[in-house]
């Protein structure tokens, strides 16, 4: 029974990659946005021509990169959803409800001082993990019926 699962989230720190490589024995497809911060914000621009209002050009980026984003929730599995640290990860967020809209299995990835803002993300999961490498056990039992150790 192979899955494909959608990473989604912050893209600041390798936690896609720990997941992908803690998985590399599994049968996964994996998919994910854009990482390229710079090209996700600048693809609508660089495709559809300039906007003289910021406004204009981050909507016309959303749009172009809301393509991919729904194509690649549709067809998952498993969403995984995750919120670093750092940065308020909006579209995370959003992807989470979209994701939750349309039935997915959602895992979300964060730490434990997101807990309370998260809370509602949360119940709309079926786990929530703080390392990518509980991520990986999760799939592997889903997969295998194998727990840890």
């Amino acid at each position: 029974m192979p899955l494909n699962v959608y990473l989604s989230g912050e893209i600041h720190t390798d936690w896609r990659e720990q997941i992908i490589e803690g998985a590399a024995d599994l049968a996964v497809e994996f998919n994910s946005p854009v990482t390229d911060h710079d090209a996700s914000d600048d693809c609508g621009v660089a495709i559809l021509g300039e906007e003289p209002n910021k406004y204009w050009h981050d909507h016309k980026g959303a749009m172009v990169n809301a393509i991919r984003t729904r194509k690649g929730i549709a067809d998952a599995d498993v969403v995984v959803v995750r919120f670093g640290e750092k940065y308020k990860q909006w579209n995370a967020a959003f992807d989470a409800g979209y994701a939750s809209a349309l039935g997915k299995s959602i895992i979300v990835l964060n730490p434990p001082e997101h807990q309370h803002p998260l809370k509602e993300v949360h119940a709309a999961a079926l786990a929530v993990a703080e390392q990518p490498a509980q991520v990986v056990e999760i799939l592997r039992y889903v997969l295998t019926g194998k727990i840890p150790g």
